[in-house]
Parts: structure tokens; sequence; C-alpha cells
């Protein structure tokens, strides 16, 4: 049963969401629901019954001492909603867990209980997948959707993956069925600097879900943890000449697969972007959802000398996202910084429970 005492009336509510596990190589998508959490001071108000969807011999909830008393934290997926100040004001209904064990379909109805109750008008879900991507470039994300026409007024991919999916995949087509209007952002993490943190990976997820909604979103100290993130690997890197060969390769073929998009339609975005900080009078004013000025990106487009190679990961890459490492090749449980799938399109009744 869905209790949303203590919940206002939203104003046009959007749904973000991310799972910890499979679908999220670095970290980097739990992380930027969690950024937005702490930086709009998000409130909880629900959470789903861990003994539902949870294995807790994968999951294992945690003892911890709160003034001398014992206390365990059960895994699970708890909601929380931020409301966004401003001349337009509008609210976000923030969903961060883990991925379930089992039930996926049932853990899926019940997100969108939610959804319905608090009159959701989008869902987007992050996802991040290790990927043929150099580290000193801009992080790949890719936007995919299983609706045509939302596909055609966002300017996103319809999805056309096949293959092994996790709850990310399987979240998007329940929203689709249930005729809620459903977005998967994906970046793709390098396959050689898999594990987490990876604040350039989530800093793009956070500028790519800005300009889906068209929101100014905090950033807070991300900008300096990505540059700081870049040049730590530029040291490991500096260190062995055959890593900074294949990187300079990665490099060198990301460059030319993206130069007329470069010319184009990235350009146009990050100057939109720009304008957007730049201009007091867009998105939201002062008080919750102001962005920090002086957020530096220039360094996502031009990366330094030094360059790394880790081993190559086992499996080719999805289309969906470029330079996208393939299907993973574990399950549900494989955790962070395996392998993930991007714009997936299963069929909703294929997940185990």
């Amino acid at each position: 049963m869905i209790e949303l005492e203590g919940v206002p009336e939203l104003i046009d509510p959007v749904m973000v969401a991310a799972f910890e596990g499979w679908n999220d190589a670095g970290d980097a998508a739990s992380a930027a629901v969690a950024h937005l959490d702490r930086e709009w001071k998000g409130e909880v108000f629900a959470a789903l019954d861990a003994e539902d969807y949870y294995d807790f011999q994968v999951n294992r909830p945690t003892v911890w001492l709160d003034g001398g008393v014992r206390k365990i934290t059960w895994p699970t997926t708890r909601l929380s909603v931020v409301r966004i100040g401003g001349e337009k004001p509008r609210d976000l209904v923030l969903v961060r867990g883990i991925e379930p064990s089992m039930r996926w379909r049932s853990f899926c109805n019940e997100l969108l209980g939610f959804a319905h109750e608090l009159g959701v008008e989008m869902v987007v879900i992050l996802g991040a997948l290790l990927g043929d991507t150099p580290h000193t470039r801009p992080v790949p994300v890719s936007g995919v959707t299983s609706d045509p026409d939302l596909a055609r007024t966002m300017d996103l991919e319809e999805t056309r993956y096949e293959g092994p999916t996790g709850i990310v995949g399987i979240l998007q087509e329940a929203c689709t069925h249930a005729g809620v209007p459903a977005v998967s952002l994906w970046a793709a993490v390098p396959h050689y600097v898999s594990q987490p943190p990876n604040p350039k990976a989530t800093l793009a997820l956070l500028n790519r879900l800005e300009d889906l909604i068209d929101l100014r979103i905090p950033l807070g100290e991300l900008p300096e943890d990505a540059r700081a993130w870049q040049l730590g690997v530029d040291q490991l890197a500096a260190e062995d000449s055959e890593v900074a060969e294949y990187v300079q390769t990665l490099e060198e073929a990301r460059d030319t697969a993206e130069l007329p998009e470069a010319s184009g339609e990235a350009i146009a975005r990050e100057f939109e972007r720009y304008l957007r900080r730049r201009d007091p009078g867009q998105g939201p004013g002062p008080g919750p959802g102001v962005a920090t000025e002086g957020g530096d990106t220039s360094y996502l487009r031009d990366g330094p000398g030094e360059r790394t190679r880790p081993p190559k990961p086992q499996q080719p890459g999805p289309e969906a996202v470029p330079g996208a490492d393939a299907g993973p090749d574990g399950g549900a449980d494989a955790g962070p910084g395996r392998s993930s799938d991007a714009g997936e399109e299963p069929d909703g009744d294929d997940a185990e429970e």
C-alpha cells in the first residue's frame, strides 16, 4: 500500500532515478542522484520494503552505532522530493537505491504507483556503462527512449538495443507500457578507470539532465572534483608508454567519429548552457536550485597530453553510446563498475522474478 501522507501537491514533477550495481559503472549515475538530493536537501517520504526485493546475501545490511545503540540499515530504494524555487518553480521526485535481486515487475509497478499518485509528468533514469572512450575527452552521454514521439520532440534516440538488460531498461519499458513518458540517460565510463567514483561522468549526466528538463542544477564542487580526477588519471597514465599509445588510439578514433558534431549541435548545447548559467533571468532564481557560478568545464573539451591504457574490455560495445562496452556478462549482482547496458529495449515480461 502506498502512503503519501505529508507530501505536498507537487508542481510539474519529474521523477529522476538511479540504481547502484549493474547499470552504474563508476557509481556515476547513483552519485548524480545523490548530488541532487544533497544540493537541494531532499526529504525522504517513502522506502520500499527491502524484504520484497533484495537478497541479503548479495546486498547485505549494515550495522552501526547511534549514541551507543546498535542499529541496522537495510539495502532498499528510497524516494525523496525536492522543490526548486525561482520564477518557474517545479519539483523533482528522486529515486535512489540498489538494483533489486528479484520481483522486478512488482518493483517497477510500485515505483509507477508512486509516480501516478504524485502526478509525475516524466521519468528520467540515469545509468552508466563501461566503454572504449578516452578519459581525456568529454564523457559521451546518450539519451534514449522507447517513445517515437518523445524521441522526435526532445531530440533523443529511439532505442534499438537487443540483449541482456538491467533494471534501468525494465523500468523504462514499464513506463512506456503504462503511458508514462520515460527517458534513459547513459554515460560511457572509460573501462580502464572503472573504479568509483567518477565525478567527470557524474558531471556529464547532470549537464545532460539539465538540458533535458530545462533546469539549472547547482554543481557545487563537482567541476573541481572532475578536474582533479582527470589530472590524477593523467599522472597514472604518464608512467606507461604503452598506456599512452593505447589512449592516443582511442582519442583519434573518438575525434574522427565526432568531428561533424563538434562543429554543430555540441557547440550549440554548450553555448545554451553557458547562457542559462550566466543570465539570472533564465531558470530558477536565487535560493534553492541556483547553479554555482564559475563552473569552468573547458577541461572537458581539451585533454592534456598524457594518456593511459589498461587492458581492453572483453566484449564489444552496444550501438546506443559511442564507444560503449557491449552487453555485460554478469547478472544483477555484478556490482558497480561492471559493463552495463545502454538504450535497452527489452520485453518487460522477460525480467526474472
